[in-house]
């Protein structure tokens, strides 16, 4: 199953997205197989990140949220909140750019 999972950061820790960025990448690399997409969410392209996207294809929510609790951006704090959200492609032969 796909799923689109939306997370949103807690403002006052963006200390915390630059030190680790490194280490979230190369976690996200590790995952790759479950997170088939993921990426930061801006108000506009000049601005910091307020929160990121993932695709995943996985069984379940909770294969997610197992998972996602160990990105390191989770585990120090970054993120305020999440939401998973199943997600259906309009068009099943298309893939993200």
């Amino acid at each position: 199953m796909l799923f689109a999972v939306r997370f949103y950061d807690r403002p006052d820790r963006l200390d915390v997205r630059k030190r680790l960025l490194n280490a979230h990448l190369e976690w996200l690399r590790v995952h790759s197989e479950v997170i088939l997409v993921g990426g930061s969410l801006r108000l506009d392209p000049e601005s910091d990140a307020i929160g990121a996207l993932w695709v995943v294809q996985c069984d379940s929510k909770s294969v997610i949220e197992d998972l996602l609790r160990t990105d390191p951006f989770w585990l120090h704090g970054l993120r305020e909140k999440y939401e998973i959200h199943s997600w259906h492609k309009a068009f099943s032969e298309q893939t993200a750019i």
